[in-house]
C-alpha cells in the first residue's frame, strides 16, 4: 500500500511538511477555485498507480483515486486562503474534486472529439465555459446545471437519441477531478480551456454545444 490521505499514522508522519508546502501550492489552487471562480471543492482520494492502492485505505475500493474522501467536508465557494489552509491541512495531498450539479454540470466526450468541437465552437463564436482533459482521454465541457437531467430530452429533440454516441453528462452527485490533480493514478487533469471570470460561475446552456458535440462524437467515434 502506498500513502494514506486522511488516515492516522502515515498522515501524521508527513502532515507538517505537506502543510507548509500546501500553503503555496495545493491551498493556493483550492483558494483560487473557491475565491476566484466561486466553486466548492472537496478533498479527494489519490492512487499510487492505475487501478490500485487508493489512498482511502479500502483494499476493495471501486474507484481508486477518483472519489471524495469519506467524511471530508466541502470547502465552500468564497473560502479565503486562510480558511482553505485550515481546512485542507486536515487532508494533505488530497485531490481537488469539484461537485457538479450546483453551478455547473459537465458533458463528457472522447478527447479527440472534444478538441475538434472546441475549435469549431470557438470559430462559431458560441459561449463556452471551462473545458478539461483527463488522463484517460476524455474532454469535459462545463455547462449550466440541469444538463444531466435534461440530456435525454435534448438529444431526442436534436435527433441524436438513437445514435450510438460516446457522450454522457455528469450532474448532481457526481464529482470531477480539477487540474492539476492526478486522477486514478493515471496522471494530471489539465485545462483545454481554463476558467474565466465571465463563464466559471455561469457556463453556457448545454443545448448551445450539444449539437456540435454529438456530431463530432458520431463522426469520430472509436
Amino acid at each position: 500500500m502506498g500513502f494514506t490521505i486522511g488516515g492516522s499514522r502515515s498522515t501524521r508522519e508527513f502532515r507538517s511538511g505537506v502543510r507548509r508546502r500546501g500553503r503555496t501550492s495545493e491551498c493556493t489552487t483550492v483558494a483560487e477555485y473557491t475565491g476566484l471562480w466561486g466553486w466548492d471543492v472537496v478533498p479527494g482520494a489519490r492512487a499510487a498507480a492505475p487501478g490500485r492502492d487508493c489512498s482511502c485505505g479500502d483494499a476493495g475500493c471501486a474507484a481508486p483515486g477518483a472519489h471524495p474522501l469519506a467524511f471530508a467536508p466541502t470547502v465552500p465557494a468564497g473560502a479565503t486562503l486562510d480558511e482553505v489552509t485550515a481546512a485542507w491541512g486536515e487532508y494533505p495531498g488530497a485531490a481537488l474534486l469539484l461537485p457538479a450539479g450546483r453551478l455547473f454540470d459537465v458533458i463528457e466526450v472522447a478527447e479527440e472529439a472534444g478538441r475538434r468541437a472546441l475549435v469549431r465552437l470557438e470559430r462559431m463564436g458560441l459561449p463556452l465555459g471551462p473545458v478539461a482533459a483527463t488522463p484517460d482521454g476524455r474532454a469535459q465541457f462545463f455547462v449550466a446545471p440541469g444538463a444531466a437531467a435534461g440530456l435525454p430530452q435534448l438529444l431526442y429533440r436534436m435527433g441524436w437519441d438513437d445514435a450510438d454516441l460516446d457522450l454522457r453528462a455528469l450532474g448532481q452527485g457526481c464529482h470531477v477531478t480539477a487540474p492539476p490533480s492526478d486522477r486514478g493514478g493515471l496522471g494530471p487533469v489539465r485545462w483545454l480551456r481554463p476558467p474565466a471570470l465571465d463563464s466559471a460561475a455561469g457556463p453556457p446552456a448545454a443545448r448551445l454545444l450539444l449539437g456540435t458535440l454529438a456530431y463530432l462524437c458520431h463522426r469520430f467515434r472509436t
